[in-house]
């Protein structure tokens, strides 16, 4: 399970909000704040917030404030699609008032309606000394560098991954009340498409509240200029997001429906965070972004990207060993466990080898050396083979054999049983066929060849004769006999 630290850095406190996410669950560890008034430094108010929460983190994210950010919605054609890291510098360099080259930034293509529509790119830029004061702020006080820096109120974009209500097609506007600053965050299809921020919070209420309405007027006609879409609804986070009957006042104001922010489908790991979780908005917000599915820019990027050392290794360092530690402690059992389990098998085998070897050999051991050697001798005195050295097949080979090479011979028929040939072929002469039965009775394999029948060939002038003989090598001897088991004596009858 991963866990997450988003960093919200107002003008007057600083809210840290920790985020533990697993396989499709999202808890919130813990919701911590502190006043800038309470700390000497806004350093020590983030260490006091945040590093009591640090150990086993897996990553802390920040923002820079909207004010010292430059957001912009660009459009360019469908064609510049593939070329948008190439483009956009150019693009955004045209829209600032100061180089490039000294700015750090990054981008978002917007859902479009079809492939060949214009592209809408939500581009955010901020100066590189910005970003870094913020990044030297957060090692100074936490000892390690933040992983993200959001900007501005472009990462309360975040919260639409939390709960399904800010994922509406209507545009729903976000508004993180701060006590000298306002950011308002306008919501479509779970994207932000415009963005502003402020400079005017509820640190002077009810005195300023009349100039607030009037910014925040201001801001959604601002955006219905750009979208030709009024915004649908208002919701309310952050420090005022808890002043008694803003909501309403608002809405009377504004002519739009206000409410705060709604049920977030995350886990709580008290039932006291759930009244917390406006006002910690932003924070929970940056901690989302960390996830990995983050719908807000990082201005961590470009000679500012996010370097990985030595430094997250001393920092897991303990996790690390305890889980080498457990590592070996598993190998050492499963090995244990694996010797175990071949030392019980090798029993068994032993056991049904000495059974076989009794039933097959007469004697019972478990050595497979010992049955080895007893099978050699079980050789040695096992019957010769049955098969003869002489079959069929070879009878017609050494027939082929003898037959003179002048004479023209035809076999006619050749029955071989129990070692008993039966030949009956045809020759010109029954001189040709007696000198035949002398050649094959040269064979050591044959014995009484006799020429038993001579005729004549009918409609022919040659010989019809038939030769018998026994086909048996010496080889072959006689089949050994078992020996039969001693019969025991006859008891006498009294």
């Amino acid at each position: 399970m991963a866990r997450y630290i988003g960093i919200d850095i107002g003008t007057s406190q600083v809210r840290v909000a920790v985020l533990s996410t697993g396989y499709k669950r999202t808890r919130v560890e813990a919701l911590q704040e502190v006043a800038l008034t309470d700390a000497p430094s806004v350093d020590d108010a983030v260490a006091s917030a945040a590093r009591a929460l640090l150990p086993h983190s897996d990553g802390v994210a920040a923002a820079i404030d909207g004010d010292s950010s430059f957001v912009h919605r660009l459009s360019l054609p469908a064609t510049a699609r593939k070329q948008l890291q190439e483009v956009l510098p150019f693009e955004l360099e045209a829209q600032m008032p100061i180089d490039i080259a000294e700015l750090v930034w990054d981008f978002r293509v917007l859902r479009g309606t079809s492939p060949s529509a214009p592209i809408d790119v939500m581009a955010a830029a901020a100066r590189t000394t910005h970003v870094q004061a913020r990044i030297d702020l957060i090692k100074r006080a936490l000892g390690r560098e933040p992983d993200r820096i959001g900007c501005g109120p472009l990462a309360m974009s975040n919260l639409a991954l939390l709960t399904p209500e800010l994922r509406g097609v209507a545009p729903i506007a976000i508004v993180d009340l701060g006590s000298r600053r306002t950011e308002v965050t306008v919501l479509q299809n779970g994207e932000a498409s415009f963005v502003r921020t402020l400079s005017r919070g509820v640190a002077g209420l009810p005195d300023t509240a009349p100039a607030l309405v009037s910014d925040l007027r201001q801001t959604l006609l601002a955006f219905l200029a750009v979208s030709d879409q009024p915004v649908a609804e208002v919701i309310l986070i952050g420090g005022g997001a808890n002043a008694a009957g803003a909501d309403a006042y608002l809405a009377h104001q504004l002519g739009i429906p206000v409410r705060g922010l709604p049920a977030l489908e995350v886990e709580l790991a008290t039932p006291e965070l759930a009244l917390a979780l406006p006002r910690f908005g932003k924070a929970i917000a940056l901690a989302t972004g960390l996830t990995g599915k983050a719908l807000d820019l990082n201005l961590r990027s470009g000679s500012l990207a996010y370097q990985r050392g030595y430094g997250i290794l001393k920092e897991k360092a303990p996790l690390l060993s305890g889980l080498a530690a457990a590592l070996a402690v598993s190998f050492v059992f499963s090995s244990w466990a694996e010797l175990r389990g071949l030392g019980r098998e090798h029993e068994l085998l032993g056991q049904a080898l000495q059974a076989q070897s009794q039933n097959a050999l007469g004697e019972g051991t478990s050595d497979p050396e010992r049955v080895e050697e007893l099978l050699t001798k079980a050789k040695s005195k096992d019957e010769q083979d049955p098969m003869p050295h002489m079959d069929g097949f070879d009878v017609m080979v050494e027939i082929s054999n003898d037959v003179p090479t002048n004479v023209v011979h035809d076999v006619e028929e050749l029955e071989m049983q129990r070692g008993h040939v039966k030949l009956t072929g045809i020759v010109g002469t029954t001189a040709d066929a007696q000198a035949i039965a002398s050649k094959v009775g040269e064979n050591h394999c044959v014995a009484d060849p006799k020429v038993v029948k001579v005729t004549q060939v009918v409609n022919g002038d040659r010989q019809k004769y038939v030769l018998e003989f026994d086909a048996k090598c010496p080889e072959d001897g006689a089949p050994k006999k078992k020996p039969k088991a001693e019969e025991k004596p006859a008891e006498e009858t009294p």
